[in-house]
C-alpha cells in the first residue's frame, strides 16, 4: 500500500514539474525494490495524471471551437515523440536508456539548458504567438523527453523560454501537450494489458490512480501559480544536485 502512494506522489508530481518523472520513478522503484511498479499500476498513474490536466483545463478543452486551432497545434506537436517513441519501444532500444549515468548526466545538462532559456524577460503569448512553426519545433524538443533524466515538462519548457513565450504560457504548453501524449501512453499500455489477458484492476489499482489524479491537480494548480512569481531556478538547482548524486554513486 504504502508502495502505490509513494509512486503516486512521484507520478502526480514529477510528471508536471521539469525534473523527470521516468528518471524519478525509476531511481525510487529501483532504490526501495518496489514490487507493485506494474504495468496496471502504470496505466493507473498515467490516467490519473490524464484526468487531472482534462480536468483542470476542462474550460479549454470544453470550448473546443475557439480553440481547435491551438488544439490541433498541440496534437501536430506530439507527433513526431509519438513516432519516435514508437520505433524505440518496437526495436525494444528504451530499455538502453534506462541507466543510471544517462540518467545523470541528462539531469544536469538539461538542468542548465532550463537555466539559460530562462534567463531573460520574455513576453510571448500562446493567445499571440504560437503559430504552427514554433509548435513543430518545440515538438521536435520534446523528442528529447524519451531519454530518462531529460523531462518532458523541462523540455518543453526549455523549448518554449527559448522562443520567448512567458512562464505562465511556457508551462501551459507543456500541459497541454502532455494531453497527447498521456492518453497514448494509457492506451498502449491498455492495449498491452488487453494481449496480455490482464484486466483484473484491483483497489491498489485504483488508489495509484485516486492519488496520481490528486497530487497532479495539485502541482499543475500550484506549479503555474509558482511561475506567476518566480522563475525556475530553483528546479535547475534540485536537477544539478539529483544529477551529481546519481553519478557520484554510479562512478564511486
Amino acid at each position: 500500500m504504502i508502495e502505490v502512494v509513494i509512486l503516486s506522489i512521484v507520478q502526480g508530481i514529477t510528471e508536471f514539474i521539469p525534473i523527470s518523472s521516468s528518471a524519478h520513478l525509476i531511481l525510487i522503484s529501483k532504490y526501495f525494490s518496489f514490487n507493485n511498479s506494474t504495468l496496471t499500476l502504470d496505466v493507473s498513474l498515467h490516467i490519473g495524471s490524464l484526468l487531472a490536466i482534462i480536468i483542470y483545463f476542462k474550460k479549454d478543452i470544453i470550448n473546443f471551437t475557439k480553440n481547435k486551432n491551438t488544439f490541433l497545434k498541440i496534437l501536430i506537436s506530439s507527433v513526431p515523440t509519438m513516432i519516435v517513441a514508437y520505433f524505440l519501444v518496437y526495436y525494444s532500444i528504451i530499455d538502453y536508456l534506462r541507466n543510471y549515468k544517462l540518467i545523470g548526466w541528462m539531469t544536469i545538462i538539461f538542468g542548465v539548458l532550463l537555466y539559460f532559456s530562462d534567463l531573460r524577460k520574455k513576453t510571448k503569448s500562446i493567445k499571440s504567438n504560437y503559430n504552427l512553426k514554433t509548435a513543430v519545433y518545440i515538438g521536435l524538443f520534446q523528442i528529447l523527453s524519451l531519454v530518462p533524466g531529460v523531462s518532458r515538462s523541462g523540455i518543453v519548457l526549455t523549448g518554449a523560454r527559448y522562443f520567448n513565450f512567458n512562464r505562465v504560457d511556457s508551462v501551459k504548453i507543456s500541459f497541454l501537450m502532455s494531453v497527447p501524449i498521456l492518453l497514448v501512453v494509457s492506451v498502449f499500455n491498455l492495449k498491452n494489458l488487453y494481449i496480455e489477458n490482464n484486466f483484473e484492476f484491483s483497489i491498489i489499482n485504483f488508489l495509484g490512480m485516486f492519488f496520481s489524479f490528486i497530487f497532479s491537480y495539485l502541482t499543475i494548480k500550484f506549479f503555474i501559480k509558482f511561475l506567476q512569481k518566480f522563475s525556475l531556478t530553483v528546479f535547475v538547482i534540485y536537477r544539478i544536485i539529483l544529477g551529481a548524486v546519481i553519478l557520484f554513486f554510479t562512478y564511486l
